[in-house]
């Protein structure tokens, strides 16, 4: 297998972030869908035994995990300078932001499954106060991002803090699950952002299954 398989979904924010470390870093690879999520066959997900992706099958390993998979491609790219991790981020600020954004991804995830997919009530309380956490989450994340971004170096090619706060964002307009335009420095972070060819490669889409 010369080129890296990404198990997972064209719709999904994690495994979006994984796709433009790829693109990012010129490292060939191709998108194997996950059409179903209520599957429950660890097959289907790469023999994950979590039944989550995205997952990364090379020729010799299959790797769990976004963060893993973008250090991977990271060293299939030759570890090139200038790529900045969360363990280099060394303001409080800054760390916590981080924190922030992997919080506001898993929590969309949870709502979009738990009322679209599993149909649940959406005035839960289980939904409700994540889409409280979630809410005040953006708010401290759109008070605070223009200090976040000053703290990262100029020199600096891509960090992990900027690629995932903008797959959460732009994955608010995709999935309408909370309202976006409350939050003018986020938005405005991410139409930068967008504007790299990464992010225009990787359009957030459903993987629609081939006709049987």
């Amino acid at each position: 297998m010369s080129t890296l398989q990404l198990v997972g979904r064209r719709s999904s924010h994690f495994t979006r972030l994984t796709r433009i470390f790829a693109e990012e870093l010129g490292v060939p690879y191709e998108i194997v869908p996950i059409y179903d999520m209520t599957v429950r066959d660890p097959a289907v997900y790469a023999d994950n035994p979590a039944l989550k992706l995205p997952i990364l099958r090379t020729q010799d390993a299959v790797l769990f995990g976004t963060e893993n998979i973008c250090r991977a491609i990271t060293e299939h790219a030759g570890n090139p300078a200038g790529i900045v991790w969360p363990e280099q981020l060394r303001g409080t600020v800054s760390r916590n932001a981080q924190e922030l954004v992997w919080h506001c991804m898993t929590a969309q995830v949870q709502i979009v499954f738990g009322t679209l997919v599993a149909k649940l009530p959406n005035d839960n309380i289980y939904f409700d106060k994540a889409r409280t956490g979630f809410e005040a989450a953006l708010a401290w994340l759109d008070a605070n991002v223009a200090d976040v971004l000053r703290a990262l170096p100029t020199s600096r090619k891509l960090s992990l803090i900027e690629a995932s706060l903008f797959c959460m964002i732009d994955h608010l307009h995709f999935r309408k699950t909370l309202p976006v335009e409350k939050y003018p420095a986020l938005t405005a972070f991410a139409q930068e952002f967008a504007a790299r060819s990464s992010a225009q490669r990787t359009p957030y889409q459903f993987d629609v299954a081939p006709a049987a």
